[in-house]
């Protein structure tokens, strides 16, 4: 395990290894900046997003407790399910976590985009998140 706290600490300060692609650095990079301002609280968590070329991830994180409170992604039976493209999929991702916050007691959330750009498959999520319910 003590390849972990290496990577955990090259993700915090920005450094990612040598043989990294130069896009997924300059996305840390840019993630970084967001989480500068961007936190969660516990009357506004955050809804994180993170993207794969197939797969889309969204948490809703506590920072000042360090817990998830609400987690939903592709990888879902009833997402899998519903087919369509990874747009489409995207978009149900954000109604089963707007569906699980409010199960959760969750209203408003700070979107955090992860250093991807505000756009496609990210734009989609926070789009079905909003008509499920959720402030952004």
């Amino acid at each position: 395990m003590a390849g972990t706290k290496t990577r955990s600490h090259a993700r915090a300060t920005g450094r990612v290894r040598p043989g990294t692609h130069q896009t997924t650095a300059s996305r840390v990079q840019r993630h970084l900046r967001v989480r500068k301002k961007v936190t969660g609280s516990t009357s506004r968590p955050r809804l994180v997003v993170n993207r794969s070329a197939r797969h889309m991830f969204a948490q809703i994180v506590d920072d000042t407790a360090g817990r998830t409170l609400a987690a939903a992604s592709t990888l879902d039976e009833s997402v899998r399910t519903a087919g369509g493209d990874k747009t489409a999929q995207a978009r149900k991702v954000g109604e089963l976590l707007a569906q699980r916050a409010a199960e959760a007691g969750i209203a408003a959330v700070v979107f955090d985009r992860g250093g991807y750009r505000y756009h496609g498959r990210v734009a989609a999520l926070a789009d079905g998140a909003r008509e499920g319910g959720l402030q952004l």
